[in-house]
């Protein structure tokens, strides 16, 4: 098979997608939603965050879930950290890969994480350097790549320059993030366009929600312009907390589908997704926003077996 023919999903449900949920949600639960996505296939998943449990309720729990995750042979865990304080945690525990995120308006930076970008660059700068030293994965997404709440249209031009600040520091992973969901596809592939070039060999994810219903089709997009790992929750649950009108990342099921049909290769079943996906809304008290669990299976059961 060959490597341009494959593709990655980072699934981001139990932490991306659960952060804002209303319903609160028990370790021994998110635990089962763990143990049934990494069963269905995944390889990484982002789980935690290690942020101050009264800004974000839902991720109190960190420890006791990084204490509960079932550990499988290739399968790496990652822990979002925003601050120092929260890589030290991160640094202590036995997760595989830390990330961290820096926003590409000072509004929602500022909102967000407490700090301007350029202050948050220089905290970033620290972390990833400490991380090289101890030989930890280290990550770092660019959030509001594409718009801002506060600020609007976010000016390409910051996003490259900021993606080249990380790949001269030399962090494992860039993600670009389109964190409210304004991007279309056109300026998916005028952006990745410009970037790509500059990668010098970091491996590149794109993180889309469907706010406005365009998430798939910037996936659709991304993998064109030739990215081959994106973020992705199952059921399409999640949102951003502090950013006002930001619903569900795109459905893992959806993007499953749609790159599978386009003939790539990864490595989770649809069918398991789907039933965890249906399964996820006994908890959550809610529908799942993504399409495909909601629709008759395709191609029909009898036709496929």
């Amino acid at each position: 098979m060959a490597m341009q023919d494959t593709f990655e999903l980072v699934e981001v449900g139990p932490r991306d997608g659960l952060q804002s949920q209303p319903t609160l949600v028990d370790t021994a639960t998110k635990l089962a939603f763990i143990e049934r996505l990494v069963d269905a296939g995944h390889t990484r998943l982002e789980v935690v965050s290690f942020v101050n449990p009264k800004r974000v309720p839902q991720m109190a729990d960190a420890d006791e879930v990084m204490a509960g995750l079932p550990q499988r042979p290739g399968v790496n865990y990652i822990g979002l950290v925003l601050n120092q304080k929260g890589f030290e945690r991160a640094m202590a525990s036995p997760l595989q890969q830390i990330n961290s995120v820096d926003v590409a308006s000072d509004t929602f930076c500022q909102r967000n994480q407490g700090t301007t970008s350029a202050a948050m660059f220089e905290s970033i700068s620290l972390m990833a350097r400490e991380a090289q030293a101890a030989k930890r994965f280290f990550g770092v997404t660019i959030a509001a790549s594409f718009g801002c709440p506060f600020e609007g249209v976010v000016n390409p031009d910051r996003v490259v320059e900021m993606v080249q600040r990380y790949v001269d520091l030399g962090v494992s992973e860039i993600a670009l993030a389109d964190t409210i969901g304004v991007a279309v596809p056109s300026q998916v592939s005028a952006l990745l366009a410009r970037v790509m070039p500059r990668l010098n060999g970091i491996p590149l994810r794109l993180h889309f929600h469907n706010t406005r219903n365009t998430g798939i089709a910037n996936v659709y997009a991304a993998a064109l312009a030739g990215v081959r790992v994106f973020d992705a929750s199952c059921g399409g649950v999640g949102g951003c907390p502090f950013a006002p009108g930001a619903t569900g990342n795109v459905g893992t099921e959806d993007v499953l589908y749609m790159l599978q049909g386009m003939g790539l290769h990864g490595t989770v079943s649809l069918p398991a997704i789907i039933e965890t996906a249906r399964w996820l809304e006994g908890p959550l008290g809610s529908r799942m926003p993504a399409m495909v669990s909601r629709a008759s299976p395709f191609p029909p059961l009898a036709a496929s077996a």
